[in-house]
């Protein structure tokens, strides 16, 4: 390497960990600045996200400090409660500020986090116009997922799904390196034009200071010490089936059993009028910030991780509340296939059921619920996962050795 790089960083939706979001990009941010890099992360508002910036916006921007990197927040709000054209605006006026940026200063490199796909346009950008490399990390397939998601009905028009594909193939093909979070997307980068020497595979990560057996334990109000929780702490879309939960907690009154789910969406409001009009063991609470959750994660008994029944799920998802989960020490219940059930099942930390089996998921809840010491071993196991394979300070550091090559 030729010396401390001048980075940018795009990512959307980044967040410190004081927000209810991931905060991926905020460690990768900080790894890179610990390295000796001249750091400048771009970003939008992202509902559920903490950027630590609180001063005005001036001319749709605010500015600062953060963890030795620059931060810089344009006033571009989005969300998971906003309709597909309110988000795909959002989406092209983030890409739009942050190409300026991209090609009006001197960068060494430009990092690329995916979702959305749009921010890879401003990467391109550089690239072809200025000849600045770039690392492009897919955390989420698009179009490929947005594809599998739209129905004949609804959902994103074929002529977008088309673009999207073209942007990705530029993407994959022209970066420097393609980081991915499963091996079920490296293969989609593959596919799309990306050399196999340039694709690596760094999984979701978490932060093992912040969950953790030595967290204090946390309940709502209402909930006592003595009752069997089990919490899902994420999004409330379409994508992540949780009509299923609602399902198996229809199987379950008056087994003691309360299932808690946390976070914000679409599908929230109709899960709370089914929950209340059907009388079903389950409670709702808004996100939470990460500390909180961790608090929270230490109360429960059992973790909950849920998607819709679309078999492009099985190897493409890397989901936060599932490690999260782990590194908390909790048992965790999943309905996915694929990755996600291979590793509770093959680490001993958890249940896989079949998607879409309600009588599977709530007989899950019901053998965990009723076994003090599997819940304990289970929680144990998953605890040594985390620790083993995904500690998010050692994926950031292999981060940085992937970005310090792109570069060169």
């Amino acid at each position: 390497m030729r010396g401390p790089l001048r980075i940018l960083y795009l990512h959307q939706h980044f967040s410190r960990p004081e927000g209810s979001t991931a905060t991926r990009s905020f460690h990768h941010a900080r790894a890179l600045a610990a390295a000796g890099h001249a750091v400048t992360l771009l970003c939008g508002r992202y509902q559920g996200a903490v950027t630590g910036l609180d001063g005005p916006f001036r001319n749709g921007l605010r500015c600062g400090r953060m963890e030795a990197f620059e931060l810089r927040e344009f006033d571009i709000p989005c969300g998971n409660a906003q309709g597909l054209a309110a988000r795909s605006l959002a989406f092209l006026r983030f890409a739009a500020r942050a190409a300026r940026v991209a090609l009006a200063e001197r960068w060494d490199l430009v990092v690329a986090s995916s979702t959305p796909l749009t921010v890879a346009i401003p990467a391109l950008l550089a690239r072809r116009r200025r000849h600045v490399p770039f690392l492009f990390e897919i955390r989420d397939p698009w179009p490929e997922l947005p594809r599998a998601l739209s129905s004949p009905a609804g959902g994103v028009p074929k002529p977008v799904l088309a673009a999207m594909g073209r942007l990705a193939d530029a993407a994959c093909h022209d970066a420097a390196a393609v980081v991915v979070l499963t091996e079920g997307i490296a293969e989609t980068a593959v596919a799309r034009g990306a050399a196999p020497e340039r694709v690596h595979v760094l999984p979701q990560g978490v932060d093992l200071d912040l969950f953790g057996p030595h967290v204090a334990p946390w309940r709502p109000d209402g909930i006592a010490a003595e009752d069997m929780l089990a919490v899902y702490a994420g999004a409330h879309g379409a994508a992540n089936g949780l009509e299923a939960l609602l399902d198996a907690a229809a199987l379950l009154r008056g087994a003691g059993i309360t299932l808690l789910l946390v976070g914000e969406g679409a599908r929230k409001p109709g899960l709370m009028a089914r929950a209340a009009a059907e009388g079903l063991p389950v409670r709702f609470l808004d996100p939470l910030p990460k500390p909180r959750l961790a608090a929270l994660l230490r109360g429960a008994d059992i973790g909950l991780h849920c998607l819709a029944a679309v078999p492009e799920f099985a190897e493409w998802t890397a989901p936060n509340k599932l490690v999260d989960g782990f590194a908390a020490g909790l048992p965790m219940l999943t309905n996915v296939p694929g990755r996600a059930a291979r590793l509770v099942t093959e680490a001993g930390c958890g249940i896989a059921t079949p998607p879409g089996d309600a009588v599977a998921l709530a007989g899950a809840l019901r053998r965990l619920a009723g076994h003090r010491a599997l819940r304990a071993r289970m929680g144990g196991n998953g605890r040594m996962l985390a620790e083993r394979r995904f500690d998010a300070r050692r994926i950031a550091t292999e981060f940085v050795q992937v970005a310090e090559a792109a570069a060169a």
